[in-house]
This record gives C-alpha cells, structure tokens and sequence, in this order.
C-alpha cells in the first residue's frame, strides 16, 4: 500500500450558514490523502496502473464549487466521488478548512477532517 496526498489546495467557495458567506464567499483550503496500492504503477511507470493527482485535484475544486451550508458536506461529497471515480482508492482523508472564518476573534482557520475506507 502507498500513499498519495494533494496538499494545500486553494479554493475561493461559497459555503457557511450565513447568507453573507454563501454570497460573498472566502477562501478555502483542502489537504487530500488517498491509499492505494502503488506497487504495480512502480514497476509499469504508466499513469493508467495508478491514482492521478490531477483527477484528484480537479474533483476538490469541482465539489467546492457547489455552494453547501457545513464543510463536512462538502468533504463527504469528494470523498464518495473519489470512490465512485477511482477503483484503485482503498482509503481517503480530507481536511476542508475555511481560512479567516467569521467567528469573531482572530482565528487562521476552521477545519473538518474526514476519513472512510472503501465499502466491500
């Protein structure tokens, strides 16, 4: 088993409770790390043996881009994405976090992180 992460990727969204969130928006960061066996794709050196990054990059900003109330919604949606997509992802976690949240205070980031194993 291997591991791949995509780390610190910058999103601008429209997520949160409050109508001021969902209409101007802030910005966003997502940490993903998926495990799969990476054994084959080492000795085949072919992009189709493994889990691309590129398609991992591109479902984060596809399912941040479809506003959502909580960041756990939003990490749910990509995780059962990435399953769907990716028969070779054995194991995923996300962190979402919103960076300058409005809960007053000076506070850097919120973050929610989530972790599922793919179903038998």
């Amino acid at each position: 088993m291997g591991i791949i992460k995509v780390e610190n990727i910058r999103v601008f969204a429209h997520h949160g409770c409050l109508k001021e969130e969902t209409k101007i928006g802030c910005d966003y960061r997502v940490d993903l790390e998926v495990k799969a066996n990476l054994k084959i794709s080492a000795k085949t050196d072919a992009l189709s043996d493994t889990v691309d990054y590129v398609f991992l990059n591109r479902i984060v900003r596809e399912e941040m881009l479809k506003p959502s109330k909580l960041l756990e919604t939003v990490a749910k949606r990509i995780l059962v994405r990435i399953f769907k997509e990716d028969k070779l992802i054995k194991k995923a976690s996300i962190c979402v976090s919103k960076l300058n949240p409005p809960i007053g205070g000076d506070v850097e980031m919120v973050t929610i992180k989530m972790t599922e194993k793919r179903k038998k």
